[in-house]
């Protein structure tokens, strides 16, 4: 497959190491990105990186790729890591261009080969190149990336759902009715998360705070479902 895929994609080398990147915004909050990892074909998931965007508020695909490839490459070239063959960015001309400008500013540009799929057609995208590839639907490289595209989407999508949910109970302690900033000080001391304290028992969390509060707490998280 790797030989079939250099040829299909037009490939200098093997695309035995190949990086595929995704960004997931959902509603534009708490945007982060995830890249997935695949070498000779195959998932390599103590590799695969989630990246809070840092530099960009709001929802901005662009700017959230440029951010991330520029960390991801920057951060290898550091500690001396293989670079991939072929990255892939998840999105078309506009991400794309995005990840070619991190790779320019690491002076990596040409030194990588990148496409962008775009994914109503599944167009693969050339960076200098107006016009898109397109691959038999059957065809095996293209099943190839789409597998690295959704792994990377789900990788990317799951992150997002624990970030969300996490900030979504932190933000709940200051919502239970009854339970001052104090209590959830104490709570928090012993449980250290919001998270933790939800899993915890009535009896755990009364021994500390008495029955009353307790009580309202257990409730609310039970509520919060």
């Amino acid at each position: 497959i790797m030989a079939q895929m250099q040829k299909d994609l037009r490939l200098p080398v093997l695309p035995e190491h190949i990086e595929c990147f995704d960004n997931s915004n959902l509603q534009g909050t708490n945007p982060v990105a995830a890249c997935v990892v695949f070498k000779r074909g195959k998932p390599a998931k103590k590799e695969y990186r989630k990246f809070n965007i840092k530099t960009v508020t709001g929802p901005d695909d662009f700017a959230s790729m440029e951010e991330v490839v520029y960390r991801r490459y920057k951060r290898l070239m550091e500690e001396n890591q293989p670079l991939p063959n072929l990255i892939i960015i998840d999105g078309g001309k506009g991400q794309l261009s995005s990840a070619l400008k991190s790779l320019e500013l690491l002076g990596l540009r040409g030194k990588i080969s990148i496409i962008g799929i775009a994914k109503r057609l599944e167009e693969l995208f050339y960076p200098d190149d107006p016009i898109p590839l397109y691959l038999d639907k059957t065809s095996e490289t293209l099943k190839v990336i789409q597998q690295l595209r959704n792994e990377a989407h789900r990788f990317g999508i799951t992150f997002h759902r624990q970030k969300r949910s996490k900030e979504a109970i932190d933000s709940a302690l200051d919502n239970i009715p009854g339970v001052g900033q104090k209590t959830v000080e104490t709570l928090l001391s012993t449980f250290k998360s919001p998270a933790r304290l939800k899993k915890a028992s009535f009896d755990e969390i009364s021994a500390l705070v008495g029955a009353y509060r307790a009580q309202k707490i257990v409730d609310y998280f039970q509520n919060f479902e």
